[in-house]
């Protein structure tokens, strides 16, 4: 048996309507806050937006009696940006930036063409000023393996340019972004449970699986190797934070297949399973939580214990969403560790 204290995920997607109200059980009942992307179909560009998703948030939480759950915004960073934008979304307890390159992802289509231009190290130099975080989806427009370490030049300038801006390299994926946490004090790092443990053969190596098909994308086996060995050392420039994407299998099976893996429903469990198989389960309540709380300075974060015992479970093979499902990772594969109920 182990018990969490508090368990954060400071990476997630947790959509809206109908998606929202049937995956957000997975989230609010186990962890004490989460880190709701702003790349909606209507992306929170500005404080009042962010304000009304997390009003939508904590509606359908209390729904499901989840009141010791907490949503963590952010704002979607694009030129428009102001000084009261930012000082207005500060005194609204948002001091998140998440900076998207323009296409390089899932709901990116309003992120930056140009990351260094006046604009946005205008933007960059307020956002320092009035100790704001910059979470990146650090991705060049290159070759796909290659993406995450291209971008990393532009973390570096930034980095150097802005030595008090808290940087973030969201959902690290390339074994050669590792140096950058240790290169420069103000760069630090989200991981997910699919770059720990998985490689681009389980995308294409036994047939296409589009239910693996992420951004940034799995890589190499020894990309994998070391972002996992990053997690479970307990390294203080790194948290947790999921990237659980879900989407409706009809937009999975399209031809350009939606990117994203559904993970919310095994994440506690399949860490639990990993960090005890490589006798580092002392490290996981800092990964879980102690590091993001440091790292972000959250501060009011609900109680929460979760305990998992184990016991053998199986995971479910759907979710259903009216005429359509998401498949959630690791569907139908038995887990070792469930939650206590």
């Amino acid at each position: 048996m182990i018990t969490l204290q508090d368990p954060i995920d400071m990476h997630i997607h947790l959509r809206e309507g109908e998606i929202l109200k049937n995956i957000l059980p997975f989230s609010a009942k186990y962890f004490s806050a989460c880190l709701a992307m702003p790349n909606l179909k209507i992306p929170l560009t500005d404080t009042n937006k962010a304000l009304d998703y997390k009003k939508e948030i904590q509606h359908n939480a209390q729904e499901l009696n989840c009141d010791r759950f907490s949503p963590i915004m952010s704002i979607y960073l694009n030129e428009s940006i102001t000084k009261d934008e930012l000082l207005k979304a500060k005194k609204a307890d948002i001091r998140i930036l998440k900076l998207y390159p323009k296409g390089a992802t899932t709901g990116s289509e309003n992120g930056l063409q140009e990351i260094l231009n006046q604009k946005t190290l205008e933007i960059f130099e307020i956002a320092e000023s009035l100790d704001f975080i910059l979470s990146i989806h650090g991705e060049s427009n290159g070759f796909s393996l290659d993406r995450e370490f291209e971008f990393g030049e532009i973390f570096k300038q930034i980095a150097i340019n802005f030595p008090k801006l808290k940087i973030i390299i969201e959902h690290l994926s390339d074994r050669r972004s590792i140096d950058l946490l240790h290169q420069y004090e103000n760069i630090f790092a989200t991981i997910t449970l699919h770059h720990m443990i998985m490689s681009l053969d389980d995308v294409i190596g036994k047939g296409l699986n589009p239910h693996h098909f992420c951004k940034p994308i799995l890589k190499t086996p020894k990309d994998r190797d070391a972002i996992l060995e990053l997690a479970l050392s307990g390294d203080e420039k790194v948290s947790f934070g999921s990237d659980s994407a879900p989407h409706l299998q009809s937009n999975k099976l399209k031809q350009n297949g939606a990117a994203g893996i559904f993970s919310a429903p095994v994440l506690l469990p399949k860490l639990c399973e990993i960090f005890e198989k490589y006798n580092k389960l002392e490290n996981l309540q800092k990964f879980i939580s102690d590091n993001a709380i440091n790292i972000y300075k959250l501060k009011n974060i609900p109680n929460k214990k979760i305990t998992l015992i184990k016991e053998k479970y199986k995971v479910q093979d759907s979710i259903r969403i009216d005429n359509d499902f998401i498949v959630p990772f690791l569907a139908n594969e038995e887990l070792i560790w469930r939650i206590k109920d």
